[in-house]
């Protein structure tokens, strides 16, 4: 069996971003896709774009809208609107096309795929891992990147990730027309979500619609009761949706994301942001981190990955622990939170630059609680 360098569970966007920056420095790496294809992956598609930093060639093709208006609402009334800097505006793609695309770069620079690849058993004998897939096919690696998403079940076995395990339950789905939406707008109503939000983001001809809970141990959601008091204001049916619920793993506190030549990224790594939902950033993130320390770790040059850990905390996860502060004052108490934040001047702005990644949660996080908590 030959070995490799890095053997990459998951073709999604924060794998193959880690496949693309490795492959470039010539290191043999796989990805292991356990889908025959990269279709149907539900996703609200926004992306800051200030991911363009982590990739040497543009990603300009497969954006489908620019957002430069961010419009709140509560219940589909007392509407505001920011204004997103034209430096830093707000992506949305479509995430197969930003999968294949980012897949295509790592594939053309050496990478290699293997699909129907459903890991049943990752094990690690004399520093080297051996990975078996269900149909008995094995990989060996000297590292692996685990990236197969939220229902990964690698972290809790690998005791990696945060200590206790949060979960958002989400729905995603499209609609095939644009119906009144405005033009480079995204909507975000915080009005029919018991602790949480809905969100609509144009996409070309599409309009991409979702939902998220973020509190409840539950995590139950009314789809269909939100969806019909949600949609007629943008000139849509919920019949007209098509998409699926599914739990999704967020921020929960600093945990261990490496391991003695393992690491985890994107949602696998609970990166996703607790008050917002913002996953492709983080996970565009931490592929291209993961890369980097990966391949100083391969050429000898650092002697553990323990400052994968270090990088994702500072760069991500110290925003994310103010974020969920704001998250559990603001989703128990949204109408106070929607009057005293969104609808204050200089809110909506804030929470603009926070998606375009122009700021963090921590730049604004104890003025917020403050006027949360005090009702001022």
């Amino acid at each position: 069996m030959t070995l490799i360098d890095v053997a990459i569970i998951g073709g999604g966007a924060s794998g193959t971003t880690a496949a693309f920056h490795l492959a470039c420095k010539s290191k043999n790496v796989c990805i292991l896709e356990k889908n025959s294809s990269f279709q149907g992956r539900t996703c609200g598609g926004g992306i800051s774009s200030a991911v363009q930093n982590w990739f040497p060639f543009q990603l300009s093709p497969i954006v489908e809208e620019v957002i430069t208006n961010v419009e709140f609402s509560w219940c589909n009334a007392d509407k505001v609107v920011a204004e997103l800097s034209g430096s830093s505006p707000f992506w949305i793609v479509k995430r197969e096309n930003l999968d294949g695309f980012i897949l295509d770069k790592a594939l053309n620079s050496g990478c290699n795929l293997l699909t129907t690849f459903k890991v049943v058993d990752l094990k690690k004998h004399s520093n080297i891992w051996q990975i078996t897939a269900l149909d008995g096919r094995q990989i060996e690696a000297k590292a692996v990147v685990i990236a197969d998403g939220s229902n990964s079940p690698w972290p809790q076995a690998l005791n990696l990730g945060p200590y206790q395990q949060k979960f958002a339950s989400t729905f995603s789905g499209t609609i095939k027309r644009r119906g009144n939406i405005k033009s480079e707008t995204a909507r975000f109503e915080f009005g029919m979500v018991k602790n949480g939000f809905v969100w609509a983001f144009p996409a070309n001809d599409e309009v991409k619609i979702g939902m998220g809970t973020f509190l409840d141990k539950n995590n139950l959601m009314p789809v269909n009761q939100i969806l019909k008091s949600f949609l007629p204001d943008l000139g849509f049916e919920p019949s007209e949706v098509i998409g699926n619920e599914k739990k999704l793993r967020v921020w929960n506190g600093h945990g261990k994301l490496n391991g003695e030549g393992i690491l985890l990224v994107g949602d696998a790594a609970s990166l996703c942001d607790p008050f917002l939902a913002e996953g492709l950033r983080p996970a565009l993130m931490s592929g291209f981190e993961a890369a980097k320390n990966l391949i100083y770790w391969l050429d000898g040059e650092i002697n553990c990955l323990g400052e994968y850990t270090e990088t994702m905390q500072k760069k991500w996860g110290n925003s994310m622990a103010w974020g969920k502060r704001i998250s559990q004052v603001f989703y128990r108490f949204p109408k106070v939170g929607y009057q005293l934040g969104v609808k204050r001047p200089t809110a909506p702005k804030r929470i603009a630059q926070i998606l375009s990644g122009e700021l963090s949660y921590e730049d604004i996080a104890k003025r917020v609680i403050k006027r949360l908590l005090f009702k001022k």
